[in-house]
């Protein structure tokens, strides 16, 4: 394939780049929806018009049929993460470790089998709402390829195990193989609590579940300024008691939070349909997603119309928070996805990457999720899922209506507004050249262990992924 990019959009040899991704070229754009009509007023006003802040709206109205609710989206329903990202829905939350050092073990339990609720939970509100999101609960399947990445798999198993997720199970190199039969895979660990989604139908099958129950969506709606019980666009104002930030990766581009969550980069590629006599090369009949435990991992999923859409890192961020231009993606990065694919699936190296693209995903400064209300400001955000965002982002929404609930005397302390995440605090990234350097750093630090460990025949992970993830605030 070749590396050059044109002007259009098309990588030489046809391959799509943008158009914000492939989920969209599939199954095409929305209908827009009209911009803010000038000053407004509801109970609950949503900034962001993704996972979370749908299913918040979602959940909300539901909840209390009464309020009046606006969702303001820069853009249009998924145009972020949400209409980007890899289609997995699976039970991982970011932080949990460190929640567990926080508020102890049993609180970050808690908060894991909440996770592994959530993925059944939008299995059952899509089925409910008459979304058809090309849903399949084969649960996730993560690979080992090399001594070290194995080593690794197995005390990952046993740290899940740890976390009361009992029904996970360990395979070996012909196990794995009779799933999927990835080239040098030396065991792989497997957990039900997780699925492949389309995400495009997901949110656009919510976001009009939503107006059904009678949330106004404005779209087109770039919000500059969030402040007590304001937000501020170039259209007007929009006064509410409640005003929630749900915006993830393009949390930096309003006032004031250029350094409270990092938007960090991850690309995608989609290959052509593959025939029958490839896909029995691959096995994958379960059509579990599948990832691995490189450093810099990847991230997979068997599409409904028998193609393999593909991720991993690419340029992981962009100096100054600068998030990309509708999906466009760097020919190189491009071009490194396609070997991971042919590197994984020899028999496919024929096979053409028919679309390419790029999105962002919030990361904090700790790398932990966490959901907070501000009861004297009625200011509150959910966020931070650092690529587990499809799931936790339900989880976030339910957790976001108890505390407006809570808070608004219609209901009083519940499990989720106990789970150990809930008013988490952590500093803001450092300023610029700094946060660049450290990434950049960080994920070139991340692939050379991962180049180190595929030569290797040692089990021990390289001492570089260690020192990147002391950099990173990860360990």
């Amino acid at each position: 394939m070749s590396s050059s990019v044109g002007n259009s959009g098309v990588v030489n040899g046809g391959v799509v780049n943008g158009g914000v991704s492939f989920w969209y070229a599939q199954d095409g754009f929305p209908p827009p929806r009209e911009p803010l009509p000038g000053d407004a007023e509801a109970d609950v006003v949503i900034v962001g018009g993704g996972y979370t802040g749908l299913w918040t709206a979602y959940y909300l109205k539901r909840a209390a049929p009464f309020l009046r609710i606006t969702v303001l989206e820069q853009k249009f329903c998924g145009y972020g993460a949400s209409g980007r990202n890899g289609g997995w829905l699976y039970n991982g939350v970011a932080g949990r470790d460190r929640y567990a050092r926080l508020h102890g073990k049993d609180a970050a339990v808690r908060l894991q089998r909440a996770m592994n609720d959530t993925v059944g939970e939008v299995v059952r509100v899509s089925a409910a709402e008459g979304i058809d999101a090309d849903i399949h609960q084969g649960g996730v399947l993560e690979v080992a390829c090399s001594p070290a990445q194995l080593a690794r798999l197995k005390a990952h198993h046993a740290h899940e195990l740890s976390y009361g997720e009992q029904d996970r199970e360990l395979y070996g190199a012909k196990e794995t193989a009779a799933r999927v039969r990835v080239s040098d895979a030396v065991g792989s660990s497997w957990t039900p609590h997780g699925a492949r989604i389309h995400p495009v139908k997901l949110v656009t099958g919510l976001a009009a579940a939503v107006e059904a129950l009678g949330v106004i969506i404005h779209e087109s709606t770039p919000v500059t300024e969030i402040r007590p019980r304001h937000a501020v666009t170039p259209y007007g104002t929009v006064r509410a008691s409640y005003v929630l930030r749900c915006t993830e990766g393009f949390t930096a581009s309003l006032k004031g939070q250029r350094r409270t969550w990092l938007p960090m980069n991850s690309s995608m590629i989609a290959t052509e349909p593959l025939t029958d006599d490839q896909w029995a090369a691959v096995g994958w009949d379960g059509r579990e997603t599948v990832g691995d435990l490189a450093h810099a991992y990847m991230y997979a999923q068997r599409t409904a119309d028998g193609r393999i859409a593909l991720g991993g890192r690419g340029v992981p961020y962009r100096f100054g928070s600068r998030t990309d231009n509708d999906g466009r993606t760097q020919a190189a990065t491009i071009t490194a996805l396609r070997e991971i694919l042919v590197r994984m699936f020899p028999a496919l190296a024929p096979v053409r990457v028919a679309h390419a693209w790029s999105g962002v995903l919030g990361v904090p400064r700790d790398w932990c999720a966490t959901v907070t209300l501000d009861r004297s400001t009625g200011l509150g955000w959910a966020g931070g899922y650092v690529g587990s965002g499809v799931a936790t982002a339900n989880l976030a929404a339910r957790t976001l209506r108890d505390l407006v609930q809570q808070d608004a005397g219609q209901g009083g302390r519940t499990p989720l507004t106990e789970l150990p995440w809930v008013g988490h605090r952590v500093r803001k990234w450092e300023p610029e050249p700094l946060r660049w350097l450290g990434v950049q750093g960080m994920y070139a630090t991340y692939r050379a262990a991962d180049r180190r460990e595929s030569t290797a025949s040692a089990a021990r992970s390289s001492r570089l992924a260690r020192i990147a993830d002391r950099v990173a605030g990860r360990d």
